[in-house]
């Protein structure tokens, strides 16, 4: 059972139970090397919206490659009264994504809809996801602690980095609802997959044909590659795969 922190952070969770990926989808995305620009090409094909950029959404570990189920969390701007340093002082933290750790399941990825111009997320909950099996973290907004996180291994992609804390300035709305980054709408349990390319969101309900169709072009990948290493003239490469 999850273990909820107190009657607030219960309040702002939208949906206990999360949504699964289909079963075998994740490791044949990973089989395919979580390629964000195969899994494009398949978007494409079927018509589906859903990337985000890695020049918009800067990745701070290079070479990683991630999939996984989205947890997602909501912040905004705080509304409270006091200010900043008021809050500091008196420890009144509004942020709840530790909450949302406790939410996930082993081997999601968090999703926040975050707040620009500061922290959402620093190297302390960076340690605390890791522990709880959250493989890394793509955030609308600032984190901090990039030392800390790429030291554990915790990637992050995210659209800024600033050492200001979002603690005494945004208050976390909603756990495992839904959020839109720069015109991407994501559920929970939507599957991430990022790289040093950027991110795609697949709907689950159509994650089996989309994943076909990018097995199949990254056969054909394969063959292209072999070829050109080997000397065959570009006329002579593999032509596309069967549609």
């Amino acid at each position: 059972m999850k273990r909820l922190t107190g009657k607030i952070a219960a309040e702002r969770i939208r949906m206990a139970q999360v949504p699964r990926a289909p079963e075998g989808i994740i490791e044949r995305i990973r089989a395919i090397g979580c390629d964000s620009s195969m899994i494009s090409d398949a978007m494409d094909h079927f018509g589906i919206a859903g990337t985000l950029p890695a020049s918009l959404y800067r990745p701070t570990i290079a070479g990683a490659a991630i999939v996984g189920t989205a947890t997602t969390v909501r912040n905004q701007m705080s509304s409270a009264v006091l200010t900043p340093h008021e809050r500091a002082q008196t420890n009144r933290n509004g942020m709840a994504e530790m909450e949302a750790h406790n939410q996930a399941t082993e081997g999601d990825i968090l999703v926040i809809d975050g707040v620009e111009g500061l922290s959402n997320m620093g190297g302390i909950s960076s340690m605390i996801a890791k522990r709880h099996g959250i493989t890394g973290a793509i955030v609308k907004g600032g984190i901090r602690d990039v030392g800390h996180s790429r030291e554990i291994g915790f990637p992050f992609w995210s659209t800024e980095i600033s050492p200001m804390t979002g603690k005494w300035r945004v208050d976390t709305v909603e756990i495992n609802g839904p959020v839109e980054l720069h015109g991407v709408g994501i559920r929970p349990g939507d599957i991430i997959v990022a790289d040093d390319t950027g991110v795609c969101v697949i709907p689950p309900e159509r994650a089996d044909e989309l994943v076909s169709f990018a097995e199949e072009q990254h056969a054909l990948e394969v063959l292209r590659i072999k070829a050109i290493a080997e000397g065959v003239h570009v006329a002579d490469l593999p032509g596309k795969a069967k549609k």
